[in-house]
């Protein structure tokens, strides 16, 4: 009977600790944020150096792949972010969103770059790229979202949706 009592908690704890995982994981799940393309992984290899050797990255701005071992730091950048480290960033729970300063007006980037850091964020970086062929796209891990003009509602959609989601495998 002892045994039988035993089991009965185990089961108990067991569909417990399910039912809460199954809660968090619900919570992190946001609604389909329309235009977002999913990016096939590359998984997250670190390199030694930015300049390393490495297969080419399946998109521009890359969604992960090959990268160093130090972020770039959080925030407004003037530079560009090179590709190596920024994938560190979006592996550490990070959204990097870069727009093309020789299309983006520049009267908008001030615009861009309320809707990107408000609200407090802390894993946020807003950067100019010039070799993309997008006005502004936004990069999580194996995330990315295309925009043609500043959408405040869906820059902080994504945002909200992808900031502080770790990726290390």
């Amino acid at each position: 009977m002892k045994n039988k009592s035993n089991n009965t908690i185990i089961i108990s704890v067991g569909i417990v600790i399910l039912v809460v995982v199954v809660f968090l994981v619900l919570q992190r799940v946001q609604t389909e944020i329309p235009g977002v393309e999913k990016i096939v992984t590359m998984g997250n290899r670190h390199i030694d150096t930015i300049d390393a050797e490495h297969e080419p990255y399946n998109s521009n701005p890359p969604t992960s792949g090959p990268h160093v071992g130090s972020i770039a730091p959080w925030g407004v950048s003037s530079e560009i972010i090179p590709d190596e480290q920024q994938i560190h960033n979006l592996e550490d729970g990070g959204v990097v969103v870069q727009y093309n300063p020789d299309v983006l007006p520049k009267t908008e980037w001030n615009v861009l770059e309320d809707a990107v850091m408000s609200a407090g964020r802390t894993h946020v970086i807003i950067a100019p790229r010039y070799d993309m062929e997008y006005v502004i796209a936004l990069t999580a891990w194996n995330k990315l979202l295309p925009l043609d003009i500043v959408d405040i509602e869906k820059v902080q959609q994504f945002i909200k949706a992808y900031e502080g989601i770790d990726h290390h495998l």
